[in-house]
């Protein structure tokens, strides 16, 4: 599963860096670049859940080859595109396909037992971050070739993922229990109401990812225009930076986040997170130096390891196997939401406001993240005392 979703991710990493460039070639102005962005997010919003749920009613397997599957497809489709509309169906079709991340997660908890659930989440984690690093660097060197070749190559790593998950991904979720799975819950009703969560704690800790995601997504979207207007860097500056942040990340969430839940478990890992995601942010835009402003990144990425891992293996605690897909995609279908409006808000607040105040409010969104994984925590025990 991690080899998986680091395939996975890598592709994506090719090409996300390089799509708006290449959306300038077919007439693109900001505004319809901005748009071919936010449509993969938002398609993530509408089908995530659905995807999560038909994973509990069908299995894991299946839904995540077709995934794969679609995702090359769609890259393909990019790489030989004549026209812009091409590209707009493309990049809706990859985030249709795309949305079966909690599926992974899904798979995740079905292999491992509660008290490695973060640990396993953790290691997802480091899938996301490794194929980061690699992706965009990969995507950079075959742009040099031609303009349309990281699609194709992206296209082509799909295909062999899902080659490889056709002979090596097993089943995860066992016939017995796909079979207590009811007949008619996946209707649009359904889905809304899993996003609104029946139990106050499932509530919060939804509303907790979301803020977080909402901040985070205002944060990267403008890194590059503050780098440049702060500290004259390049894009390519800028890229070692996400590096970094990438690296620290997949380390936290590969190697240090299980020892972290053994040692002070999920709910402090979490609210640790969540304090040095905070620190972290503030710290970028008020650092008086480059090697600090890193620091801080990386204070910002430790949290940030801690943070996701234990909040989604809390989020799978409140189902039994029967409902790992449903509720796992129904976080990360918020968290689409909030790739969708962060970066919008952001926006504005650099514009309007100041080049600092998107990190400054990210950072004011993770401690009020902060605050209600808190008193979600609090009144849930409360109430079970």
């Amino acid at each position: 599963m991690f080899l998986t979703v680091f395939l996975d991710l890598v592709g994506f990493g090719i090409v996300i860096p390089l799509l708006p460039l290449y959306a300038e070639r077919f007439g693109a102005g900001p505004v319809a670049v901005t748009w071919l962005v936010a449509i993969y997010s938002l398609m993530q919003f509408f089908f995530a859940p659905w995807w999560g749920r038909l994973s509990d009613r069908v299995g894991r397997r299946p839904v995540l080859l077709v995934g794969i599957a679609g995702a090359a497809l769609s890259y393909l489709a990019l790489g030989l595109a004549g026209s812009l509309a091409v590209l707009f169906i493309a990049r809706a079709v990859n985030g249709i396909m795309g949305a079966n991340v909690g599926v992974a997660q899904a798979y995740i908890a079905d292999v491992t037992p509660p008290s490695e659930r973060a640990r396993g989440m953790g290691l997802i984690g480091a899938a996301f971050g490794l194929g980061f690093i690699f992706g965009p660097a990969i995507g950079g060197v075959l742009s040099r070739v031609d303009p349309s070749a990281p699609f194709l190559a992206a296209a082509a790593l799909g295909a062999f993922n899902g080659v490889l998950a056709w002979f090596r991904l097993p089943e995860s979720l066992s016939a017995s229990v796909r079979a207590t799975m009811p007949p008619r819950e996946s209707g649009l009703r359904a889905r809304l109401a899993t996003l609104v969560g029946a139990q106050p704690r499932l509530r919060g800790l939804y509303l907790t990812s979301f803020i977080t995601t909402l901040g985070l997504a205002g944060m990267e979207a403008t890194l590059a225009l503050w780098a440049d207007r702060r500290w004259g860097l390049t894009q390519e500056t800028v890229g070692y930076g996400f590096a970094v942040m990438g690296v620290v990340a997949a380390i936290a969430q590969g190697l240090l986040v299980g020892r972290l839940v053994k040692r002070i478990g999920e709910r402090r890992s979490a609210l640790l997170g969540l304090v040095l995601m905070a620190v972290g942010m503030a710290g970028i835009p008020l650092a008086p130096s480059l090697p600090l402003v890193l620091v801080a990144a990386a204070v910002f990425a430790m949290g940030q390891g801690a943070t996701v891992p234990s909040l989604s293996a809390m989020i799978s605690h409140q189902g039994g196997p029967a409902e790992q897909g449903k509720l796992l995609a129904a976080s990360q279908s918020l968290s689409a939401m909030g790739r969708v409006l962060g970066p919008w808000l952001g926006g504005l607040a650099f514009a309007h406001v100041a080049i600092a105040a998107p990190y400054l409010a990210a950072a004011a969104l993770a401690l009020f993240a902060l605050v209600v994984l808190s008193a979600t925590l609090k009144t849930t025990s409360e109430a079970a005392a």
